[in-house]
């Protein structure tokens, strides 16, 4: 992938991992448990085009710590999460262990690190009926959002037998004011049933501007990549509900989540208006999937 970025760390308890931000800029986000992120400025920046914003940022400081919170999992309601400028070095420490997600984007600006609370979090019902689903604008792009220079990323939560993603809709090509040329990466997580794993699937289709055809089944800890084309749905099987992790970055000026609905499928919007929202939205911050 050209812009966009994701590494998932697997931590023991007490194991340190040592990350360095080179071009790009992250967030750390807590799938389960908690950890400790500190962050320290290299003193020279790795491109000319360096931009140097905010505090924290200036040579010889020392190391910014944030205090991550976490959660139980993924379904268990929105996490707090930690930002980590390009030319930057960083260790995340969890005494507990957990999972951990770096979701990154090739950048030119370097941002002040910073520390993002899950109060904040914007969460989102969007469709209705089975096409329902839960969104958490953790970074989103848009007016009040978490500021990145070129990072977008969101949360998605689907009940089981849902489709989410739907209508299929690409954003490969740059049209102003009408869609945006954006890289995706979607790496999932499915609750399981009993000792049963889960499972869910994920199409793309061709689109006038790509080439990517993909069906496939997804479990927990797959991630599937999307340089371009029609996107969705992503299914979950009855019985079991699937969580996503969209990562999102491109070449625009402007940092902007501008789609184009399939245009075979567009209509499914309109079959929304007097349906109910799925009744098992939100997820509840105390439920627990294990």
């Amino acid at each position: 992938m050209e812009w966009t970025r994701l590494m998932v760390l697997d931590l023991a308890p007490g194991e340190v991992y040592a990350h360095t931000s080179g071009e790009c800029e992250w967030i750390v986000l807590p799938l389960s448990g908690g950890c400790e992120v500190h962050c320290r400025a290299l003193p020279k920046p790795a491109s000319p085009a360096f931009e140097a914003r905010g505090p924290g940022q200036s040579p010889g400081n020392g190391p910014e710590v944030f205090q991550l919170h976490g959660r139980n999992g993924v379904f268990g309601g929105a996490t707090d999460f930690a930002y980590l400028p390009r030319d930057a070095d960083a260790e995340i420490r969890s005494a507990t262990g957990g999972r951990f997600a770096l979701a990154g984007a090739r950048c030119e600006r370097r941002l002040p690190a910073r520390y993002g609370p899950a109060a904040d979090v914007p969460v989102e019902l969007r469709g209705a009926g089975h096409c329902s689903r839960q969104v958490n604008n953790f970074a989103a792009a848009g007016p009040g959002g978490f500021d990145c220079d070129r990072l977008i990323a969101v949360e998605v939560l689907t009940p089981g037998g849902n489709w989410s993603s739907y209508p299929p809709h690409k954003h490969d090509e740059h049209h102003p004011g009408e869609e945006s040329r954006l890289e995706e990466i979607y790496y999932f997580e499915i609750a399981p049933h009993g000792d049963t794993p889960g499972l869910g699937y994920q199409r793309v289709t061709p689109s006038p501007a790509g080439r990517t055809d993909i069906l496939t089944e997804v479990r927990t800890g797959d991630a599937v990549l999307i340089p371009d084309g029609w996107h969705g749905p992503s299914i979950a099987a009855p019985g079991h509900d699937m969580y996503y992790l969209n990562v999102m970055a491109g070449p625009g000026a402007t940092r902007e989540w501008l789609i184009r609905d399939h245009p075979d499928h567009g209509w499914i919007r309109g079959s929304w208006d007097g349906q109910d929202v799925d009744p098992r939205l939100p997820f509840s911050r105390t439920e627990d999937h294990r």
